[in-house]
């Protein structure tokens, strides 16, 4: 990991890389540019315009908006002037929004142009918002645009003392299972990983002021912006798109030459079933990232043989900065262990992994627990919801809620979310591991596996199945192709066929969803 040392904090980044590359090109979005030098005087302006607002140090300040040039002159700007950037998963609907924007405190708010009138609907409910700035060239008439509020403010570098443990960042959590959390990031959560790998005198895939990196991940998700970050910190030109789109990622990557990007599954999969394919040129890439859900082994299978390109996994959350474990290269394509493709990978330099049962005790290998990760990437903690941080920051250790275990190796495997275990007739059951059987069948295109109640065993098993186009099989066939490769009391018990399965954007399976329909009416949702 190519690391320069005079970046601590995200203040820090655009003000040295602009000293470094001032005129190589930091973030490209369609047919604008900006280069290392635009993007310090433009971070500048923004956070002196933020200044003649009055905005005090460490308010929160919220982006809803597609990614583009301006999410990262407005986070670059908050970070020289000591303020929170709140970034919202615009694809919440309106109530979830206005939730976000009053939880959070927030008084500034910058709007995309797809967004103006979701603002309009909740306006009246968000008494703390004091200014809306408006990113479109036809805003609301009531809003300034971005363009003409920035414009007319100073260059000049903010005088201001940015501490590494300052939050920076503050994001929502996905709130599959109940209202979203604020995750409160401080600078050192961006910049720690590769500071353990500096000292260790590592590098991690390579970095290099002349990569070319795709930026695909939405800047709201960890993923995304944790990845932009890292493309940034080493100089390289980064490429931007607003929305995932698998034809126009197939055009990018020969035409710039990319070298490096970070995929969830469920996109290489979309990639892979693109007709053209198999015709593009991936002849620049070097390395794909991929993480924050699993994938069948045959899609991993088919994605290095049609990428031909080095693949890393890696795991974590948004608690612990974004990933701690990683499965390098050579354990893609030099494993001797047939499971290996299977494992998340080993912990990342100064990261501890420890997996702890019920009572909080560490377990022997092999053995399934709860993962738990020391990071120095970790969160401060939950925005304003101090019994939620003590129940998941334990005495430096993020309890994450993924079962999982260590091998002989230690090498880590994830067998699934701990909520999500199904209890059938007092057998533990995981769901990765059926689901991991069901998408080698060739008609599968998706599949969950989820616990339904059931008066004599507890619960019983239910795989809801998206078949491939043009298949047709049969609930039978498909609790027999799982028959005889696991212990008949993991077997579906039922098979239910949709159309599609309900995800995050990042690609997660929003399994509380599907739940949703078996349980209502039961007081509890384990049974």
């Amino acid at each position: 990991m190519r690391y320069n040392s005079e970046i601590t904090t995200l203040a820090d980044l655009a003000r040295v890389q602009a000293r470094h590359f001032p005129d190589d090109k930091a973030l490209i979005y369609q047919d604008k540019s900006l280069t290392y030098s635009q993007l310090d005087i433009q971070s500048n302006r923004v956070a002196n315009a933020l200044l003649a607002k009055r905005i005090k140090e460490q308010s929160r300040i919220a982006l809803l908006a597609k990614d583009s040039l301006s999410s990262y002159t407005i986070l670059f700007a908050c970070a020289k002037i000591n303020a929170v950037l709140v970034p919202i998963n615009w694809r919440l609907a309106a109530a979830e929004v206005s939730y976000i924007l009053r939880d959070a405190d927030v008084e500034f708010l910058f709007v995309g142009s797809e967004f103006q009138t979701l603002i309009e609907t909740i306006i009246n409910e968000l008494d703390g918002v004091k200014t809306i700035i408006s990113l479109a060239d036809k805003p609301q008439d009531k809003w300034l645009t971005y363009e003409n509020w920035c414009h007319s403010h100073s260059d000049v570098q903010p005088n201001m003392t940015i501490n590494i443990n300052n939050v920076v960042v503050q994001m929502y959590t996905s709130g599959t299972t109940g209202r979203p959390k604020g995750v409160q990031l401080a600078h050192y959560s961006f910049f720690a990983i590769a500071q353990e790998f500096l000292k260790e005198g590592k590098s991690w895939i390579n970095w290099h002021e002349k990569d070319k990196s795709l930026l695909i991940l939405p800047c709201f998700h960890i993923g995304g912006l944790w990845w932009a970050i890292r493309g940034l910190v080493s100089g390289a030109e980064n490429i931007l798109l607003s929305t995932f789109d698998s034809v126009e990622i197939l055009k990018i990557i020969p035409e710039y030459r990319i070298t490096k990007t970070c995929l969830v599954p469920a996109m290489i999969q979309v990639l892979l079933s693109e007709p053209q394919c198999k015709k593009t040129d991936f002849s620049s890439l070097e390395y794909i990232i991929y993480g924050g859900s699993p994938i069948a082994e045959s899609s991993l299978k088919e994605a290095m043989s049609t990428f031909a390109c080095n693949f890393v996994q890696i795991y974590g959350m948004t608690e612990t900065g974004n990933c701690a474990v990683s499965l390098s290269p050579d354990a893609h394509t030099l494993a001797t262990n047939p499971d290996r493709l299977k494992s998340a990978g080993k912990p990342f330099p100064g990261v501890s992994v420890a997996i702890l049962d019920s009572e909080g005790k560490e377990v022997p290998s092999t053995k399934v627990g709860e993962i738990c990760i020391k990071s120095p990437a970790n969160m401060i903690g939950y925005w304003k919801l101090s019994e939620a941080t003590a129940n998941t920051l334990v005495n430096g250790w993020i309890h994450t809620g993924d079962a999982g275990y260590f091998d002989t190796e230690g090498y880590i495997y994830i067998c699934d979310r701990i909520k999500d275990m199904i209890c059938c007739a007092s057998e533990n059951i995981y769901p990765a591991e059926i689901e991991n059987i069901l998408y080698e069948h060739p008609a599968v295109a998706e599949v969950a596996v989820i616990g339904v109640p059931d008066a004599d065993f507890g619960e019983t098993i239910k795989a809801i199945v998206v078949l491939k186009a043009g298949m047709h099989v049969t609930a039978l066939d498909i609790i027999q192709f799982v028959r005889g490769k696991l212990a008949d009391f993991k077997l579906p018990r039922s098979v239910e066929f949709a159309e599609s399965l309900p995800r995050t954007l990042s690609g997660k399976l929003q399994k509380a969803k599907l739940r949703e329909k078996y349980w209502q009416g039961y007081q509890r949702k384990v049974n």
